[in-house]
């Protein structure tokens, strides 16, 4: 299993198939910390969530449905 790189501030996800650039199914595992407070009547409300890793294990476009073929590219009017 390969990871998918995140996009960043300068790129965003492609699909190299069909060219999607905007519907995607993302999979992914995260360690978290939750703060969760549970009212009188025991119903749970998180407060406060830490994320302490994540991981993108796959992204699959929602077009044409392929799932090894998403790429990084720039985004408009990024600094290069």
């Amino acid at each position: 299993m390969t990871t998918v790189p995140l996009p960043t501030a300068e790129t965003r996800w492609r699909c190299t198939l069909c060219g999607n650039l905007t519907r995607f199914d993302v999979t992914r595992s995260s360690k978290v910390v939750e703060y969760v407070h549970l009212d009188l009547a025991g119903e749970p409300k998180v407060e406060e969530r830490e994320v302490v890793s994540e991981t993108i294990e796959s992204v699959r476009c929602r077009w044409c449905n392929a799932v090894d073929q998403i790429e990084l590219v720039d985004r408009p009017g990024a600094a290069s």
